[in-house]
């Protein structure tokens, strides 16, 4: 069973060791991966007050930060374990940010060496800009 969670202080580690595994590769292929710089961007960015932990049959296998109060809707981070990608939870997840956004749009950046650019595109996201490094992609409210 998938379910959401408020993040705590104790998932610090867990969000760090997951951050590491989903997204290293992609940034070491973009701007090289340094680890001490990348935990102190860790701890100056993690707000345990912002995040949910991702939950399947209530062992964390993921971290989502959404800031709802933006317009349009901002995903500013989804990352899931690799071991538990590919089995419908990402989606499932999103899908629940995309039905309770409503009436308003859906934002996200995803890193141009990321392949997940092409399921945010089959969930309805177009690119709407870029900067060097990231693709900027917008979903239009549901009808």
């Amino acid at each position: 069973m998938l379910a959401l969670r408020p993040a705590t202080a104790q998932d610090r580690a867990f969000c760090w060791d997951l951050h590491r595994q989903t997204m290293r590769g992609y940034v070491d292929a973009t701007w090289g991966w340094e680890e001490v710089d990348q935990a102190r961007r860790f701890d100056t960015s993690f707000d345990p007050a912002r995040a949910l932990i991702i939950q399947w049959h209530a062992r964390p296998i993921g971290m989502l930060v959404v800031d709802h109060g933006a317009n349009p809707v901002k995903v500013c981070s989804l990352e899931i374990l690799p071991a538990q990608q590919n089995r419908g939870h990402g989606t499932a997840v999103l899908s629940g940010v995309i039905a309770r956004a409503g009436d308003q749009p859906v934002w996200l950046q995803v890193l141009k060496v990321n392949p997940a650019k092409a399921w945010y595109q089959r969930l309805g996201f177009v690119v709407v800009g870029q900067t060097a490094t990231h693709w900027q992609m917008l979903r239009a409210p549901s009808a």
